[in-house]
């Protein structure tokens, strides 16, 4: 069986000896006394562990070559364990070198018997880190669909409805927050669809002023306005066998709706300052954060467009109804932010897990991961600790009692259907329209006694 290896960095000679003589039952022992080799070692040999000596040159009192081996040797590797070797007078480096990232630290004399139990249980911790990281990287891969992360059962039902819908070519409203991923669902609603090799053309309707938003979406003619010097081809017309995905279609101008109606209703265009007709076969995906329903009463959305729009509506949940998707998706983003910014940084401490699940987020997926990205930016420890994250626990009894509120409000709403149906859950789901299997999931959630209550 291939052993654990361990690196001893020191430039005493008769310091590693007497390492490498009581480590080499249990470890493969690599030696190093100097910053480049040892570097270069921990490149090539991958240690698990790394004995580091604060003050490598003890007659110039260097303490600053250990300091920058310690964290250049967990830019490379964030989860090696580095247990900095010190004299008595350098407990205040150690206590540095622990806030940059070293495991542990062990004042000179070395007793043999006691590093023997540090680097015990620092390699220990170290499995379980890397056992952690593969297990979370594989929950997160079971529980993603098309770059989607998501367990909880509305995003099942969720994802449950772009398989479905994807074969087909019907239009599709995508409603939801800002924050809630509402163009990562459209993107998967194209890549599963027969259409994946075609365009996918993406266009913000509230980002584009109105004068110029037509001539985004349907072209325009040489002349055919001031500073139209050249013909333009428009979205759907570039898009022409793929996808066109309408982001914020509720801030499209009265004028426009008119132009896409008649678009969803003949598969034709004109371009601006042109008379010529040109089929198109163009799927359409609309979003919105808007009620639309709200906006047509009132005048700015037509209700027939919206009927064209909303064949098939999928819903994406606030993040706050989202409870056991929060870490799921923190685990992601610190994982990916430590790998982009090569930070040693490995987890949540419970504070920090208890902040991000009692938090309501209010932005929803973007301020998560905005914050995640934040908090390994400004990490000094191995764990990202609340403050990392911008969040505190001062408002703690507000946000359980608010989290409270739903939850009986949810509570309320099943054994409403479930009174309305008689006990029926395959009935009661349909009432709430959500999916026999997500209603079910409600049900232990709340721990509901159907047969007892509701079956009389």
């Amino acid at each position: 069986m291939e052993k654990d290896k361990i690196l001893i960095v020191d430039d005493e000679d008769e310091i590693r000896r007497q390492l490498r003589w009581a480590l080499s039952g249990d470890y493969e022992v690599i030696e190093a006394s100097g910053k480049a080799k040892a570097i270069d070692l921990i490149r090539e040999k991958k240690p698990q562990l790394l004995t580091l000596d604060i003050c490598l040159d003890a007659s110039l009192a260097d303490t600053q070559e250990g300091m920058n081996i310690l964290v250049e040797a967990l830019n490379i590797d964030p989860k090696l364990k580095v247990i900095m070797i010190t004299g008595n007078n350098n407990r205040e480096l150690a206590l540095r070198a622990i806030k940059l990232g070293a495991y542990d630290y062990y004042e000179k004399p070395i007793n043999l018997e006691e590093i023997k139990v540090i680097l015990k249980r620092a390699l220990c911790i170290q499995k379980l880190e890397r056992e952690n990281e593969r297990l979370t990287q594989e929950l997160g891969e079971r529980h993603k669909f098309e770059n989607i992360i998501g367990s909880c059962p509305g995003m099942r039902d969720v994802f449950n409805i772009i398989r479905r819908v994807s074969p087909t070519d019907v239009t599709v409203l995508i409603n939801g927050e800002s924050g809630t991923g509402k163009e990562l669902a459209a993107r998967a609603v194209h890549y599963c669809s027969p259409r994946k090799d075609e365009p996918l053309g993406v266009i913000n309707c509230g980002a584009i002023p109105e004068n110029l938003l037509e001539s985004e979406l349907f072209g325009h003619e040489r002349g055919s306005f001031t500073d139209a010097y050249t013909k333009k081809i428009g979205k759907l017309e570039m898009a022409n066998k793929g996808t066109v995905f309408l982001d914020e279609i509720g801030e499209m101008s009265l004028g426009l709706q008119v132009k896409m109606l008649r678009f969803l209703q003949e598969r034709t265009i004109e371009r601006v300052g042109s008379s010529e007709h040109i089929v198109l076969d163009v799927r359409i995906v609309a979003a919105t954060n808007s009620d639309l329903k709200k906006k047509i009463l009132e005048g700015t959305f037509r209700e027939d467009l919206y009927y064209r729009l909303s064949v098939v509506t999928i819903l994406l949940p606030p993040l706050r109804e989202r409870e056991e998707d929060i870490l799921l998706l923190a685990e992601y983003y610190l994982n990916r932010f430590a790998q982009e910014n090569n930070k040693p940084v490995r987890g949540f401490n419970r504070e920090a897990a208890k902040a991000m699940s009692e938090y309501s987020w209010p932005g929803n997926i973007r301020e998560l991961e905005n914050k995640i990205k934040r908090a390994v930016i400004l990490a000094n420890h191995s764990q990202i600790v609340p403050e990392d994250l911008g969040l505190r626990l001062n408002k703690e009894n507000q946000i359980k009692s608010l989290k409270k509120a739903r939850e009986e409000l949810d509570i309320k709403f099943i054994q409403e259907a479930l009174v309305k149906s008689k006990g029926s859950v395959s009935e009661a789901a349909k009432e709430i329209g959500i999916s026999r299997v997500s209603f079910y999931d409600l049900i232990r959630k709340y721990k509901i006694a159907v047969e007892k209550t509701y079956s009389l």
